[in-house]
């Protein structure tokens, strides 16, 4: 007993005298531990993401996952699931493998954004100056659509990034405005043009050739009630849908449309997922209630098979048309086809063949950067003779839904076409800006079977050419002369060569040709119109009244094409110099680089009418683009 007493005394006396050595390690460990719990929460401070944005749809194992850290910096990650989502809303019950590794990201600027996932072109939408002398007529297609602009918005306001490139597309912007111009008094002749002659804003010894058209709307000049609707709702319940910005803002989107309906307007709802469903027969919208508690009824599930959904959005259609009224098919989607027909040919082929029946097509876009697919959206819309109209905001369905409901309802030409031909002895070069993709063979603008934009009631189309003066060739020429001449015509085996030809129109900077068919017919008709020396800007002005005003909305247009300019780099940096006295105010006729300011500048003292202040959050947007240019890029 007394022998283990002592053992313990002795070993209470052992523990009452620490180790030196012990002491020193157990000090260095705890030094150690502290450092590493000081630099752990120095990185989760300097790498603490600011938004972690995660879209993935059903059966597909490879996404992205996009990390903001700040308005500066961002980064990307591609990861592989295990096995593919059932449900879209959750990773519960996936490994998750990491294909790639987070690593410091450059400053964000259009060069690190070459390609926007959401825009299938991979290029920047631009045209090249062609010599007159070479190719002296331009044709394309009439364009409406405008889901460029309100995605650029987005973009700029909620990400603070700049867009790609790809994503700009001018006549996108410039279209998302309405423009005062005069109004057809006839529908049976329902376009009417207005041109203007003005000086480059952003390079001097240049023009802009401006062409606006507006569409005839029976509302203004007959005070008569719009035409019944039949619509058919196609909504996307797939799973790609369930973020808040996707299927919640569709059915907010559709709340407003309904409310902006007649009473003995007609509505079928049908959606698709995995399947296709009927959700609600043709009802009148005096029973608004009922559809409404369908509309609400609506959740995202499931993978997507657009193609069915069309097929029995068209078959629905097709069982209850009504000669008397405006037949249309209106698609709430993000895009995102994977089940049945998915290829984009097939789709728009099948589209094609259904237009001939009087249904038509107009597609509304949702979804975040990387998960809506614009390509399909135009696609689609472009095939049905309708309009593709990118939705980000309530604002915006209120403006495609409710303001706008004429012209995106209600067509009152089809197959429109532009031609200019160029005057080689007053117009040396030129550039269409925008439409790129909308470009036709010259041939095809007497083709009534090539199909082409459309116009709705009271829509506005507006076109912007730049081009040199011969006057001003020799000092601003984008394109040289060629050595031995001009390329000879289509079927001359002669080289003609590069001396001015005498001609009797020497006034006349170029000839507008358009095509159009109405709604219900098949051949189309031309419509003709010189633009001469009289639609110079200052005659223009000098002559006040309406021919004022519209010289107001064109240089509001031309304020619009720069920020794409801007956007697309084209000017950036002062690659450019413009001499605009005439256009910006305290210019003062000297060269200056074209700046996000001089953008302001010109779009602010061009406001016109802004009922629903829209020109004027253009200016803000212009105003959020340089400032997020300034931070980047240390651009002032």
């Amino acid at each position: 007993m007394k022998a283990t007493e002592s053992k313990m005394v002795a070993s209470l006396h052992t523990s009452k005298t620490p180790n030196p050595f012990r002491v020193v390690r157990a000090l260095l460990v705890i030094s150690a531990l502290l450092v590493v719990c000081y630099l752990s929460l120095l990185f989760e401070v300097v790498h603490r993401p600011h938004q972690v944005r995660f879209s993935a749809s059903p059966n597909d194992q490879v996404h992205s996952l996009a990390i903001k850290k700040s308005r500066k910096e961002s980064r990307k990650v591609e990861f592989m699931l295990s096995k593919p989502l059932s449900s879209a809303n959750s990773l519960i019950g996936h490994n998750v493998k990491f294909e790639a590794q987070l690593e410091q990201s450059e400053p964000l600027s259009n060069a690190n954004y070459l390609n926007d996932p959401s825009f299938e072109s991979k290029k920047v939408n631009q045209n090249t100056f062609k010599r007159t002398k070479e190719a002296p007529v331009s044709t394309f297609s009439a364009d409406v659509d405008t889901s460029s602009y309100s995605y650029i918005r987005r973009l700029l306001q909620s990400s603070f990034r700049m867009p790609a490139p790809n994503t700009v597309h001018t006549e996108e912007l410039i279209n998302y405005f309405d423009y005062d111009y005069p109004c057809p008094q006839d529908k049976s002749s329902p376009l009417e043009a207005s041109v203007m002659i003005s000086n480059s804003p952003w390079c001097a010894g240049r023009k802009i050739m401006s062409i606006g058209i507006k569409g005839y709307d029976h509302t203004k000049v007959m005070d008569r009630p719009r035409p019944k609707s039949n619509l058919v709702f196609l909504i996307d319940v797939s799973g790609s849908m369930a973020s808040p910005d996707c299927l919640p803002m569709a059915k907010e989107s559709l709340e407003l449309l309904l409310g902006g309906l007649q009473p003995d307007d007609h509505v079928s709802i049908i959606t698709y997922a995995s399947g296709t469903k009927i959700a609600l027969p043709p009802t009148p919208v005096s029973q608004k209630e009922t559809i409404l508690a369908v509309i609400k009824s609506l959740y995202a599930l499931g993978s997507t098979n657009g193609s069915g959904g069309l097929e029995l959005a068209y078959k629905v259609a097709g069982e209850n048309f009504d000669e008397t009224a405006v037949n249309r098919i209106m698609l709430f989607t993000d895009g995102d086809f994977n089940v049945g027909l998915t290829r984009g040919d097939a789709l728009t082929r099948y589209i094609s063949e259904k237009r001939s029946t009087g249904i038509f097509l107009s597609v509304f876009g949702f979804g975040p950067s990387g998960q809506y697919r614009d390509g399909t959206m135009k696609a689609l819309a472009n095939h049905g003779n309708g309009v593709a109209v990118y939705i980000d905001s309530i604002k915006e369905a209120q403006k495609a839904l409710v303001q706008e409901a004429q012209s995106t309802l209600y067509t009152i030409a089809k197959d429109v076409k532009f031609q200019v031909e160029f005057n080689p002895n007053r117009v040396a070069e030129y550039r269409l800006m925008g439409y790129k993709k909308r470009l036709l063979a010259r041939e095809d603008f007497h083709n009534d079977s090539v199909d082409a934009g459309d116009i709705g009631a009271g829509h506005t189309v507006t076109v912007l050419y730049e081009f040199t003066p011969v006057e001003e060739d020799l000092t601003v020429s984008a394109v040289d002369d060629l050595r031995y001449g001009m390329a000879p015509a289509v079927g001359n085996k002669k080289s003609q060569l590069t001396e001015k030809d005498p001609l009797p129109l020497d006034n006349e900077y170029a000839f507008l040709k358009m095509r159009y068919k109405l709604p219900t017919e098949e051949t189309s008709k031309l419509v003709t119109q010189p633009i001469t020396d009289t639609a110079n800007l200052e005659l223009l002005v000098r002559q006040g009244g309406r021919a004022a005003t519209i010289a107001q909305e064109f240089r509001f247009a031309a304020a619009v094409a720069g920020f794409s300019e801007l956007l697309k780099g084209n000017i950036h940096e002062g690659r450019q110099q413009s001499s605009v006295a005439s256009d910006l105010p305290d210019a003062g006729g000297k060269h200056h680089h074209w700046t996000w300011s001089d953008v302001v500048a010109l779009a602010e003292s061009n406001l016109g009418n802004d009922p629903y202040q829209y020109r004027r959050e253009f200016v803000n947007l212009v105003r959020a683009a340089k400032s997020i240019d300034r931070e980047v890029n240390n651009v002032r």
